[in-house]
């Protein structure tokens, strides 16, 4: 019970690595709320974690539902001890692509979400957010190596790392940490957004021949990376980056 009665915020909260953090959360005590665009997914995810979690809907692009998240969730809990800042990833409509086919439209969009989007979720949250409190952007191990078609979302990843470090500088005065959590090949349903079904379990496989533990991340492993960050165990980590990626980054598989 490393998180019992902190009050907990994950954006994105609603599926994939978002509520694995959630869960592993949960699983640790911790109360709070989860939000997400999806009414469905968000709903779904609330009645699995139960009666200490709330979901409310919002856009982490949009600057109002995000002062309505922070509101709504220290009205209902009376304060606030972490923040993940999760929710990015693929723009609904606009699949990534080489930088010969980027309009000026599909990479603000990518920017807005994956880069802008965490930086103004920090802003909003510092009012209602505890001194000592721990703040966790999930960034990519994506930010480390190149990938065909993903350089708009490697680079806003790698801004969010280095956010890590400077909004650490900027909140020292309040003893709250940041710290960035950066997963490898996960396998969640976004990875369906990015490739046609009949070539999934082929990508898929691929991302577990380089990856040296042999075999693709669970959101439950993110989760317990989260755990570590948001607790008491962490307290002397702060402005830098947990790569839970398999060895995805570090260790060649090159014979």
């Amino acid at each position: 019970m490393k998180l019992k009665n902190k009050v907990t915020v994950v954006t994105g909260g609603n599926s994939g690595i978002g509520f694995g953090i959630a869960q592993a959360f949960h699983n640790e005590g911790a109360v709070g709320t989860i939000t997400g665009r999806n009414e469905q997914t968000l709903k779904s995810a609330v009645e699995n974690l139960g009666a200490n979690f709330i979901g409310i809907k919002g856009d982490v692009t949009d600057f109002n539902d995000l002062d309505n998240l922070f509101n709504k969730t220290f009205d209902t809990f009376g304060k606030i001890d972490v923040l993940v800042v999760n929710a990015g990833g693929v723009v609904d409509g606009l699949p990534m692509g080489a930088i010969s086919e980027v309009t000026e439209e599909s990479y603000d969009r990518y920017m807005d979400l994956n880069l802008k989007s965490a930086y103004f979720t920090v802003q909003k949250s510092l009012p209602h957010l505890n001194d000592g409190a721990s703040i966790i952007l999930i960034g990519s191990s994506a930010a480390h190596r190149a990938v065909s078609g993903m350089a708009i979302y490697s680079a806003a990843k790698a801004a969010v790392i280095s956010l890590a470090k400077g909004l650490s500088l900027d909140l020292l005065s309040r003893k709250i940490r940041v710290n960035a959590l950066s997963p490898g090949a996960i396998d969640t349903p976004v990875l369906g957004k990015l490739v046609p079904e009949e070539h999934l379990e082929q990508v898929k496989q691929l991302w577990i021949d380089i990856t040296p533990v042999g075999r693709q991340g669970l959101p439950s492993d993110i989760g317990n990376a989260a755990v570590f960050l948001a607790s008491d165990d962490s307290k002397f980590i702060v402005g830098t980056e947990i790569l839970s990626d398999g060895g995805l980054t570090n260790i060649s598989l090159m014979k």
